[in-house]
């Protein structure tokens, strides 16, 4: 079977996994990046003429807008995103890819070109949080359907065909965080660098849906699309043949195992627990106690700064990147070794060692880990693990199981990535408030 195998010519699939997995997290990593935006949004009027005639009861709506504006918005994403993920692995099987794959590209699209539009119409505080708020959860809601696809797709192709989507997802954070770099240091208007970085998200979902487009073409791709339709009806063929009388029996057996998410989940159980996990880990990390960390160096000029964008966001995207992507070349440990789950409960060490940081504000822990370099240290170690784990597990997920079965296997793991990343976002609170 192997050897009849088509190559991928050019890496052409490869690079589509990679443009739809960038796809998939650029827009709302730019999303988060214009955070100050939004906020900024909320504490001006946008209606500025009259500004001078601002009542009280205003100004103290806009004030509990912007202070509540990051929790909501979390919550706004990661709920959609968990429960849509949730949708997508029971009913993918009543929806073609290409329905579920296309439809949310062009909407997402769409929100992200009325979103760029909005940077220009002035807003009211309220209608601009309520509006916003309803763009985030249809972002994450079609976001979580275009993820559990990709990888239901991936599922399909030999286990490194999900490492591009991995790679390309990690590549959104780090272009995401560049950008912001980039906007710090021209001094550019948030306006008018918020404008660029939805635009920019609009062309990235464009050529991701043209990539898309393009994908049903190339022989790699078709081939192993027939092969995955193969073993079912093979197998249903000589049964006919051999036992016509146990036909229609060996046919429900088949078509019940189809279906059986419980019996897939059993098969893969260890891999989607572990994935939650290191989401959950990670987002209760990441940003919401990380992005708090201030530079101990009091002479720092400019680096006070950058220390955040570059230190927290900028090194830990560039980390989980090459973590991510280390996977085209080495996938060890192997998928049924007790060291990868071990490895993944270790990263447990990093709640500690960040909340030791110098978080700011804080009320219960001593800083411990004083100098920037500490801080610099763990968040290296910390991306990196985090990419490379997540990315093993998500490989070897839709390769524990039948061919046929592959598809609905990589959706249950997408489904295990969102529920950590729900938690995670659940226990950031928790971990913030004991700093």
């Amino acid at each position: 079977m192997a050897s009849s195998s088509p190559r991928d010519k050019y890496f052409g699939v490869w690079l589509i996994f990679f443009m739809l997995g960038l796809g998939t997290l650029l827009p709302w990593n730019f999303f988060m990046t214009a955070t100050a935006y939004f906020t900024g949004r909320l504490k001006d009027s946008s209606l500025s003429d009259s500004s001078a005639n601002q009542t009280e009861p205003s100004g103290e709506q806009r004030g509990i807008l912007e202070a509540k504006f990051n929790n909501v918005m979390t919550l706004c994403a990661m709920l959609p995103l968990l429960l849509c993920t949730c949708l997508n692995s029971f009913l993918y099987s009543l929806i073609s890819q290409r329905l579920r794959v296309m439809g949310s590209l062009l909407i997402i699209m769409f929100v992200f070109i009325v979103t760029a539009v909005l940077v220009k119409v002035p807003l009211e505080p309220l209608p601009f949080f309520s509006v916003t708020m309803v763009k985030i959860i249809i972002i994450n809601s079609f976001g979580a359907v275009l993820q559990g696809s990709l990888f239901g797709m991936a599922g399909l192709l030999p286990a490194s065909y999900t490492t591009p989507i991995m790679s390309g997802q990690g590549l959104a954070g780090s272009f995401a965080a560049f950008a912001m770099i980039c906007a710090i240091a021209s001094g550019s208007e948030l306006q008018d660098a918020a404008f660029g970085y939805f635009i920019t998200a609009c062309a990235v979902i464009f050529l991701s849906i043209l990539s898309y487009i393009l994908l049903p073409k190339l022989e790699f791709f078709q081939f192993y699309q027939e092969t995955n339709r193969k073993p079912k009806s093979d197998e249903e063929n000589s049964v006919n043949l051999m036992h016509r009388e146990n036909g229609s029996e060996a046919a429900d057996q088949n078509r019940r195992q189809d279906i059986s998410i419980m019996i897939i989940f059993k098969k893969i159980w260890l891999l989607a627990l572990s994935v939650c996990f290191t989401f959950t880990i990670t987002i209760g990390m990441f940003p919401a106690i990380t992005a708090d960390t201030k530079s101990t160096l009091s002479d720092g000029g400019s680096w006070v700064h950058y220390f955040i964008p570059v230190s927290c966001f900028l090194l830990f995207n560039l980390c989980d990147w090459g973590g991510r992507s280390l996977t085209a070349i080495c996938m060890w440990p192997e998928k049924d070794s007790l060291l990868l789950p071990v490895s993944i409960m270790c990263r447990l060490v990093f709640v500690p060692l960040f909340m030791l940081c110098n978080v700011q504000p804080r009320l219960h822990l001593p800083v411990f880990f004083h100098h920037d370099a500490w801080f610099v240290f763990f968040m290296i170690l910390f991306a990196f693990s985090n990419g490379y784990l997540a990315s093993l597990c998500m490989c070897y997920g839709p390769k524990n199981v039948l061919p046929h079965e592959a598809e609905t296997a990589g959706a249950i793991m997408a489904f295990f990535l969102s529920l950590g990343l729900a938690l995670g976002a659940a226990l950031s609170f928790i971990l913030r408030a004991l700093v």
